[in-house]
């Protein structure tokens, strides 16, 4: 299967909370598009690794995307390193995406920051032939995404470009609360952390409101770009 989109996120919930509006965009528009999840999230303080594995399949039913694959780097002790490059360049070998949407270049949580350079890295030496890699006993060829982009996470980053999500803010905000022992859920008994609490998932929603409200639309996800980015003409701009 190839992909016109991979969003990649080090950790399960990372794509839904900055990048699932952007995703519903696209398949609405008949783009394919799949999520690759580094890690399983196994140092997240409420749930298990098990429990996040069947939210995020539930997650990706709501957005409807067309493959979902998890790997198993360490969550918190991943490095950037052949190891942990080969089996991500491997998943893009194989769906072939044109553009690889990933975590935050910069971050409050220091697995964001990390992830990305390591996905940015992975999508160069993908294109590399001599990189030798395998999709069960057959030779990959080499293939480089056209476009990397970086979604906004925690941190507060100014976009060098933002997507109006309006029509699918409802759809994204289910794919978010699919993860219910990690959000605001009043009837947990898991401990109190930073993103369980109310006021955090209206902070996802206001966080939009100020994207959109650059381009006069109501909700939007900003990206951030490491090159240049490219138009055809400057009528399809907002």
């Amino acid at each position: 299967m190839k992909l016109d989109i991979l969003a990649i996120g080090v950790h399960p919930d990372d794509v839904e909370l900055s990048a699932s509006g952007t995703i519903l965009r696209h398949i609405a528009l008949g783009k394919t598009v799949g999520i690759l999840d580094l890690t399983k999230g196994e140092l997240g303080t409420r749930g298990n690794a098990l429990l996040r594995t069947k939210e995020a399949t539930k997650a990706a039913e709501i957005l409807g995307v067309s493959v979902r694959e998890q790997l198993d780097l360490a969550d918190g002790f991943f490095e950037n390193n052949k190891s942990s490059l080969l089996p991500i360049i491997q998943v893009i070998r194989k769906y072939q995406p044109e553009i690889v949407l990933c975590n935050a270049i910069s971050d409050r949580h220091p697995d964001h920051g990390r992830a990305a350079k390591l996905c940015s890295d992975a999508c160069f030496y993908s294109g590399l032939s001599k990189i030798e890699t395998f999709y069960k006993t057959n030779n990959q060829i080499a293939w480089r995404p056209k476009s990397v982009y970086h979604y906004i996470q925690d941190n507060f980053t100014e976009p060098d470009f933002v997507v109006d999500i309006t029509p699918f803010i409802d759809k994204k905000m289910e794919s978010i609360m699919a993860y219910s022992s990690q959000f605001y859920n009043p009837n947990s008994n898991e401990p109190e952390t930073p993103i369980s609490g109310q006021s955090f998932i209206e902070s996802v929603k206001a966080k939009s409101r100020i994207f959109g409200r650059a381009i006069q639309c109501d909700y939007a996800e900003g990206f951030n770009v490491s090159r240049y980015i490219g138009v055809n003409n400057l009528f399809d701009l907002k």
